[in-house]
């Protein structure tokens, strides 16, 4: 029978005002079912800029400022110019921050959004001309290319939340690899991971599997790196439909020789309703483990792909499949 996985917490930096505490500008909090729901096996690290570089709740609203000497951080009605007590701010955490797996942050904030933020050509009464990331949300993204970084905006998406939490879930579990220091935990989380990683990329996993094959034994804090380096690009999009259906031909491959001709030919019926789009891939998934606990795999039964992330969280809706990347 399929072991149950066990789970790591992943370390998420959030914004404080969502589901944490009221600390917006008027004195709210963000309430975000979403968010809620993961609070029981993640780790959040929540942080508001504005309240760390001591504005108050409530406050008036800052907003970027478009000058000759570029973006500025200002609050209107006092003039204050917080570009540098932010900035140093925003270096001062993300130098002591460790071991993070990802980011939620407040859409559209001057200073933690990560898109769609406004910038104006004036601090005084004027309309925006032109849109990017917030000051601290524009460090997330610099200094963390590739993690998974989202807003309470989009996680909403059950696409996007379900790409979100495969990734964080994945890299937390390389974390506790890398924690142990030795290349034999990370021989095992990427032979737990392949097939999820075919799933993404077939020509990164041949990347991984050479960084796995020829390590630096002198130094495995360095395989470490490759490899999480190539992994953060890998997953840096959802998997392609197409890709899925290779995964599945894949798995059901392992268990050929203990299927008879009907039930090969239902499972292959259903891959072609997925393609179609009108099957969703969890139903393709539970079959597969149906099978599997009375026809054991030892390569199958611990792969990651038949669970990215803790059940609590739920699945992708059959009413809601979506294939594409337009989202991103």
């Amino acid at each position: 029978m399929q072991q149950k996985r066990k789970f790591s917490k992943p370390k998420v930096v959030i914004s404080r005002c969502i589901e944490h505490d009221p600390v917006r500008y008027n004195g709210d909090m963000i309430s975000s079912p979403e968010v809620a729901a993961m609070k029981s096996v993640i780790e959040f690290i929540p942080v508001c800029p504005e309240v760390e570089i001591g504005l108050g709740i409530p406050r008036s609203s800052i907003r970027i400022v478009r000058t000759s000497e570029g973006d500025r951080l200002i609050q209107p009605t006092t003039e204050r110019d917080l570009t540098d007590v932010m900035n140093a701010f925003s270096d001062s955490f993300f130098d002591s921050l460790s071991g993070v797996d990802g980011f939620i942050l407040k859409n559209k904030s001057p200073t933690s959004g990560i898109s769609n933020v406004n910038i104006y050509p004036t601090s005084g009464k004027s309309h925006p001309i032109e849109k990017g990331p917030g000051f601290f949300g524009g460090k997330v993204l610099t200094r963390y290319l590739h993690y998974p970084i989202e807003d309470e905006g989009r996680i909403r998406n059950q696409r996007i939340r379900e790409h979100f939490l495969t990734r964080i879930f994945i890299l937390s579990d390389l974390r506790k690899a890398e924690n142990t220091g030795t290349i034999k935990s990370l021989v095992q989380f990427h032979t737990d991971n392949k097939l999820l990683l075919t799933s993404y990329s077939q020509a990164k996993l041949k990347l991984l599997g050479q960084i796995v094959a020829n390590p630096d034994k002198n130094n495995p804090e360095n395989t470490f790196v490759d490899y999480r380096n190539i992994l953060l690009q890998a997953t840096r999009l959802p998997p392609h439909f197409t890709a899925q259906i290779n995964v599945l031909l894949h798995a059901i491959g392992y268990l050929s020789k203990e299927l008879n001709h009907e039930e090969k030919s239902y499972f292959l019926d259903q891959i072609e309703a997925y393609r179609r789009g009108v099957l969703p891939l969890t139903a393709l998934r539970i079959m597969l483990q149906t099978w599997l606990i009375t026809h054991p795999s030892e390569y199958l039964k611990n792969q990651t792909w038949f669970a990215p992330y803790p059940d609590v969280l739920g699945t992708l809706p059959p009413e809601e499949i979506e294939r594409g990347r337009e989202m991103y």
